[in-house]
């Protein structure tokens, strides 16, 4: 659970006897433009706010980013990130059995372990590229009551169409569907693909700045709800969840609204071309499969006698930290994720990749030049 995300950097650097900041770490999901200008600077400015406690609930940040999103703030509650609603989520609404639609993020599957619920999964075909098939879902929704799904997804970075997940959501009132939009920002035209609107009352969406914004470490995230869930909510929350820097960040990132929304675009329009410079570089080696996908990572299949362990090692000398993907149900060794970073270190790793495609041909063609002369 606590060791199965990527970002490892300070083992890394132990391992292979460097400083931290040597490694680039293209195995966490954040932006790869940085915090918005002047986020930081704002922040420093402000640090003498540490010295009283925060707003006790974060109702007037909740209520901040309820209008910046065009949403109900009475429908919105801020925590300690996503994290803190993803483990709090089976307990809040007593779930008897869940529906986790995968391959995805482990931490929905350990929420519901802790909680003691007993989980099932539906496994996206490779075939078609991850995109799940929302009519084997609507098969599988009469033995559970809790279905989660990250919306584009993390691994793969599939994107399931507003329309069509609405109208599952629709079909199944009984049903509570959990809908993490954590990387729905990088996507392009995100503000109409998002669950918050779809107006039913059985979806629960999950909110992020984190990525976006390049936060992790100040833990923001909201969770949008109906109203009855926001309030069993309320009674699960420890006071002081969410940090007076957090709140402090929010405020800036809605009081700079148009500063806010130039940011986004460029991201959405760098990670754009940042991905097509990938696909166009490796999309005819055959050791390399990269999957089509909306996010700021890309999910990879190795072949062609390639595994994780073998191209994270090599990366590693090379000073660059990926995500190997065996410990996501429905992966194995032969997958690993890339997180886009500048595009100094995209090229690098790029260029780091290919040296390990020359090495595993050259290792292939030594083999079967041994298997010829035996």
């Amino acid at each position: 659970m606590i060791n199965g995300h990527g970002g490892n950097i300070s083992e890394i650097a132990r391992m292979i006897n460097c400083p931290a900041s040597d490694i680039i770490d293209m195995s966490s999901n954040i932006n790869p433009l940085g915090p918005p200008p002047g986020l930081l600077d704002f922040i420093t400015d402000n640090l003498g706010i540490i010295t009283r406690l925060p707003e006790v609930d974060a109702r007037s940040t909740a209520e901040q980013y309820g209008h910046f999103i065009g949403a109900d703030p009475g429908r919105l509650l801020a925590g300690n990130g996503t994290t803190q609603f993803i483990y709090a989520l089976p307990r809040v609404l007593q779930s008897r059995q869940a529906l986790i639609v995968g391959p995805t993020y482990a931490d929905y599957a350990d929420a519901c372990r802790l909680q003691g619920v007993p989980c099932q999964f539906h496994i996206a075909d490779e075939p078609n590229e991850f995109v799940t098939d929302l009519d084997e879902i609507q098969k599988k929704l009469p033995a559970v009551d809790t279905v989660f799904l990250c919306n584009p997804n993390n691994p793969t970075g599939a994107l399931i169409p507003r329309d069509a997940l609405q109208r599952l959501c629709r079909r199944n009132p009984r049903k509570t569907f959990i809908i993490d939009e954590s990387y729905l920002d990088f996507v392009p035209d995100a503000e109409t693909r998002t669950m918050v609107h779809s107006g039913l009352d059985n979806v629960f969406v999950l909110l992020s700045l984190s990525k976006l914004f390049k936060i992790p470490g100040l833990r923001i995230g909201f969770i949008f709800a109906p109203k009855d869930g926001i309030e069993k909510f309320r009674a699960h929350l420890l006071p002081w969840s969410v940090n007076s820097l957090a709140q402090l960040a929010v405020e800036y990132v809605v009081r700079e609204q148009k500063m806010i929304e130039t940011f986004i675009d460029q991201t959405r329009s760098y990670i754009t071309g940042q991905r097509e410079q990938f696909h166009q570089t490796l999309g005819n080696i055959d050791c390399y499969r990269l999957f089509k996908g909306w996010t700021p990572f890309i999910l990879v299949k190795l072949k062609q006698g390639l595994s994780g362990d073998l191209v994270w090692q090599g990366l590693v000398r090379d000073k660059i930290l990926i995500r190997r993907c065996a410990n996501f149900k429905g992966l194995s060794d032969r997958f690993i994720r890339i997180s886009l970073k500048t595009n100094e270190n995209n090229r690098r790793l790029l260029s780091s990749l290919m040296a390990l495609v020359r090495t595993a041909e050259l290792e292939i063609g030594t083999r079967h030049t041994v298997r010829m002369a035996g």
